[in-house]
């Protein structure tokens, strides 16, 4: 899962080589998806823009390629008090997978992206009882799911474990392999005239009213128009506009198996339990769900822990008995980057130029089309969707 070597400098990851832009129309900071497709589609635009990126590995370059869209049943048990927020934002998750598409084709690229359903599998009576309440609410909203008994599972998934009873089918959820994605979304902002800049930290933002001006670890940057697409990082970049993000530094794990024949047809999640199994297009099964990893002091990289490494694929092989013939041969850490509600979009008030570019929970899922949802607001359209909920002038 390391990404591949070639002579084509499209594919090089970004190095602190290339040289700083001293003053330029736009700067992105955060070379994750959302910094990647934000530039990318500005610079399609014709507009003149660089790309930022402290080079540390977060939820983009770590992801797992989960494309998710149902509402989390273990979230909704545990925080009821964020059911309408959540609720709320439903509509985006299936255009959001339906725009992953649309870019491929876009982009001529394989993505590995198979939009094929999710299931979410429940091991007692009770926890499908709680699926069918929560598949209801969700057709109401608008998201194709229903609920299959044991019977019916088995007609499209005869790979599931026998301790489940049955599941919820959402049709709009899918996957796809994150490192084909990622490098395809490389070589194409690099085609269209994106400068990216990697292991280059900004450390701090300023503004004379006229012009943003980026301290980094190599000198200053100065643009007209600053996006805000950094993660966790976002936080203190955002301050001296006077908001204070409620994002936050989530560490997260990993496990990806040795190739198989093709056998897994869904998303796979558990409706009280942390997992998420899909088979990837190269014959991987990933295996994650947000199982805790080691965050460093420094907030600047996540490490493996044993005990979720254990767990994580104890789990995997409980629901998907299947998987413990397969050897592991790679784990890893990223970090996500919840904020507790809808993600953060759109203009800084009383800071013209400036915009942030923090999706919310399934960023990567939400990574494109919010992304779009930006570029369209920086050159000054009327978004498909209204960003007013996701407005940064809430957390002034």
């Amino acid at each position: 899962m390391h990404p591949p070597t070639s002579s084509d400098p499209s594919l090089r990851d970004p190095s602190p080589r290339d040289p700083l832009p001293r003053d330029i129309e736009t700067v992105v900071v955060g070379g994750g998806i959302l910094g990647l497709c934000v530039a990318g589609f500005l610079a399609e635009e014709g507009r003149e823009v660089a790309i930022i990126d402290a080079g540390r590995p977060e939820g983009t370059t770590t992801n797992a390629g989960s494309l998710h869209v149902q509402m989390q049943s273990r979230f909704l048990r545990m925080h009821p008090d964020q059911v309408p927020a959540l609720e709320s934002g439903l509509h985006l998750y299936p255009k959001a997978v339906a725009f992953w598409l649309e870019l491929e084709r876009h982009l001529d690229a394989d993505f590995g992206l198979k939009a094929s359903g999710g299931l979410m599998v429940a091991e007692s009576r009770e926890q499908l009882d709680f699926l069918a309440k929560k598949a209801e609410r969700e057709r109401v909203l608008g998201l194709d799911a229903k609920i299959l008994e044991r019977a019916e599972l088995d007609q499209i998934a005869p790979y599931i474990g026998p301790a489940v009873v049955g599941a919820e089918l959402c049709a709009d959820e899918g996957r796809l392999d994150a490192l084909k994605a990622n490098t395809a979304l490389r070589r194409w902002v690099r085609r269209v005239g994106v400068v990216v800049i990697g292991e280059t930290p900004v450390d701090r933002v300023s503004c004379d009213g006229v012009r943003f001006k980026l301290d980094t670890s190599r000198g200053t940057v100065s643009a007209a128009t600053l996006v805000i697409a950094a993660g966790p990082g976002s936080r203190s970049l955002a301050e001296p506009f006077g908001l204070t993000l409620p994002v936050e530094t989530e560490p997260l794990h990993m496990n990806i198996t040795e190739p198989t024949d093709p056998f897994i047809g869904h998303l796979v999640q558990h409706a009280d339990r942390m997992i998420t199994v899909k088979q990837l297009s190269s014959g991987h099964v990933v295996i994650g769900g947000g199982w805790p990893a080691e965050l460093s002091p420094s907030e600047d990289y996540a490490a493996v822990r044993l005990s979720s490494i254990i767990g994580n694929t104890s789990l995997a092989q409980h629901i998907v008995p299947a998987i413990g013939r397969l050897r592991i041969i790679r784990t890893w850490a990223g970090i996500n980057t919840p904020t507790g509600g809808p993600g953060i979009l759109g203009p800084i008030q009383g800071a013209k130029g400036a915009f942030l570019a923090i999706p919310g929970e399934a960023g990567y899922t939400l990574g494109p089309l919010s992304a779009r949802l930006v570029a369209d607001a920086v050159l000054g359209r009327r978004p498909t969707e209204d960003l007013e909920p996701c407005s940064p002038s809430r957390f002034r």
